[in-house]
């Protein structure tokens, strides 16, 4: 009796770890105390009253099979299933030789040393069992706790994945607003360029102004000063016909016609340099015109000098030119390439006129402008000047926009930045610079025509 009871203790032993791992206990709390109970109780009664053994060892059996039963039909004490299939032979053969004990004891008595022989392989049955069932019951704790840290894995991932996706949509409102707010700046800064391009043509013009009323003013007074001589002509014409002097009168006649050659020539010259201005002020069309690169560099170069004399009386300076007379006409964009010269040319300007404030004796500010022809399609236009030149530091930076080196109030940094994209983008040439600090600069326009 005492076999089947301690090994149902031990079931039940079982039965409370797998309880407890799975979070059962307690759920199985008193159905474990009171069936531990019993047993213990079956024990100590079986212990100590002999003449009642047969009753608690039939009671022990009955609890037994009610154990398992349960065992069996729960799905919760699912897990003592292969422990107690382990203890069911050495049960159930305990259970046959009460039986047979009970209705036959003599046959029980002859039959005694097979069931030693039935226990023993029961026995070594259960030890097997228990030996298997260990092992799977390791290799299952393995297997559960990988998936426990499986699972632990895979809440943290999704727990660092839900953190991400907040982070990214965070971060993709921040973007979509910096992107929002720097297309904003990227509108109001083409818009300020374009504003700075517009203020710098108008200051390139505005630096024009007096060196064109200058150069105007000359033909104007050609044009006044014959118009006066011819009308004195015409007097005196009026006078040699009363006389009857016909000879007088041919004679004045083709002076007048020579001073009418003279006002259309002088004003047609006004004429080209109110066009030029006209040209210079307004958006370039866009198409290249055949254009004398001589004449029209000769033309800012003078402009760009009276100008220059006009705001600043003091100023004087040598004005050398070397122009290629083979040249002729160039197809270019006339008024983006005035613009490249004379932007170059008041640099120039500057250059000298800042080298002249520091009173180095003997100093003559010089600037040279030059054209030549060189292979069969290649054209430079070089302008020069004696002036305080360009530190190396500076020079990787001067064709970049809004550099400038002027003060404040003198120069938008997009003269030398406008004058490459025209040469570059619009003329497919190149404008590069040779400077040495203290001595002066050379800016080479080469065009390709």
């Amino acid at each position: 009796m005492l076999l089947p009871t301690i090994l149902a203790i031990i079931i039940l032993g079982n039965l409370r770890k797998n309880l407890r791992k799975a979070g059962l206990f307690s759920k199985w709390e008193k159905f474990f105390w009171g069936f531990l109970g019993l047993f213990i109780a079956c024990i100590v009664v079986y212990s100590s009253l002999s003449g009642s053994r047969l009753i608690v060892e039939w009671a022990s059996f009955a609890l037994v099979a009610a154990l398992l039963y349960i065992i069996y039909t729960q799905k919760d004490l699912a897990s003592a299933k292969p422990l107690s299939l382990a203890f069911l032979p050495l049960f159930a053969l305990n259970f046959i030789e009460a039986v047979i004990r009970f209705i036959d004891k003599p046959f029980y008595e002859d039959w005694d040393n097979y069931f030693d022989i039935g226990e023993l392989f029961a026995m070594v049955w259960m030890i097997a069992m228990l030996i298997i069932n260990s092992r799977q019951r390791k290799a299952l704790e393995k297997e559960r706790q990988k998936n426990e840290e499986k699972e632990k894995e895979y809440r943290i991932t999704e727990k660092v994945k839900a953190e991400l996706e907040v982070q990214v949509r965070e971060r993709t409102a921040e973007l979509t607003q910096q992107k929002e707010e720097l297309q904003q700046t990227l509108n109001e800064l083409k818009d300020t360029q374009t504003q700075l391009i517009q203020s710098e043509k108008m200051a390139s013009l505005g630096e024009l102004t007096a060196g064109i009323a200058h150069e105007i003013q000359n033909p104007l007074n050609f044009v006044n000063n014959f118009s006066e001589i011819n009308t004195e002509l015409i007097a005196e014409i009026k006078v040699a016909i009363t006389k009857g002097d016909f000879e007088e009168v041919r004679s004045l006649a083709d002076d007048i016609a020579d001073n009418e050659e003279k006002i259309n020539h002088h004003g047609k010259r006004a004429d080209a340099i109110v066009k030029g201005m006209l040209q210079h002020s307004r958006n370039s069309s866009g198409q290249k015109e055949p254009t004398n690169i001589n004449a029209l560099a000769d033309e800012y170069f003078r402009l760009a000098y009276h100008g220059l004399r006009a705001k600043d009386k003091s100023f004087n300076a040598t004005l050398k030119t070397d122009y290629d007379e083979k040249i002729g006409e160039v197809n270019i964009l006339p008024q983006d390439m005035g613009r490249v010269i004379l932007n170059l040319i008041t640099n120039a300007f500057y250059a000298v006129t800042e080298k002249k404030r520091d009173g180095i004796q003997g100093y003559e500010p010089t600037v040279t402008v030059k054209t030549l022809m060189y292979g069969q399609q290649n054209l430079q236009v070089t302008v020069s000047d004696n002036g305080k030149g360009i530190p190396p530091k500076v020079m990787e930076k001067i064709f970049l926009p809004f550099f400038t080196t002027k003060p404040t109030g003198q120069g938008t940094g997009l003269g030398l930045s406008m004058s490459y994209d025209i040469v570059t983008k619009g003329h497919g040439g190149t404008l590069t610079v040779d400077s040495k600090e203290g001595e002066g600069s050379t800016f080479i326009i080469s065009l390709p025509i």
